[in-house]
């Protein structure tokens, strides 16, 4: 889990204009981690995570004059049902406000992230640490018998 920079790019709903900024983001070699878009009949919100915000900034400055930043949670989850509504769940639990959330599609190796934007950073960040604190619990190993063969049925 890390705080990252999420950038809130306001666009015109119009064709094109969702190319435009990622392209520019493109050419600069920025690499977006997340994203989501909504939008209404007259313009689009693009949320983004990236992994040069220092950059992302900067393109964003040069190219678009509607667009607000803001701190936010990042989470690798495994990518299996109940792993994001785990996570909701333990924010619930200390009446932590998720504002929104928005997670990328399957990743390599089973793994996908997760963007949540709370309403308390602090206590979010302390509960959530706290989970990837604890030792995770290993499968039991099949015990053997004498013989070498697994117990259990036969």
């Amino acid at each position: 889990m890390r705080v990252a920079t999420q950038f809130s790019v306001f666009l015109v709903n119009k064709p094109g204009v969702l190319a435009s900024v990622c392209e520019e983001l493109t050419r600069s070699r920025v690499n977006m981690i997340a994203l989501t878009l909504v939008d209404s009949m007259e313009h689009g919100v693009l949320r983004i995570v990236c992994d040069q915000p220092d950059l992302a900034r900067d393109v964003l400055g040069r190219t678009h004059d509607r667009w607000t930043e803001t701190e936010v949670l990042v989470l690798e989850l495994r990518n299996e049902p109940g792993a994001f509504a785990s996570i909701a769940q333990k924010l619930a639990d200390q009446h932590i406000n998720i504002s929104y959330a928005y997670a990328t599609a399957g990743a390599a190796h089973g793994r996908t992230t997760a963007v949540f934007k709370v309403a308390d950073m602090k206590k979010a960040h302390k509960v959530l640490a706290a989970l990837e604190a604890k030792p995770k619990k290993d499968k039991p190993t099949p015990r053997k018998t004498p013989g070498g063969r697994k117990a259990g049925r036969r």
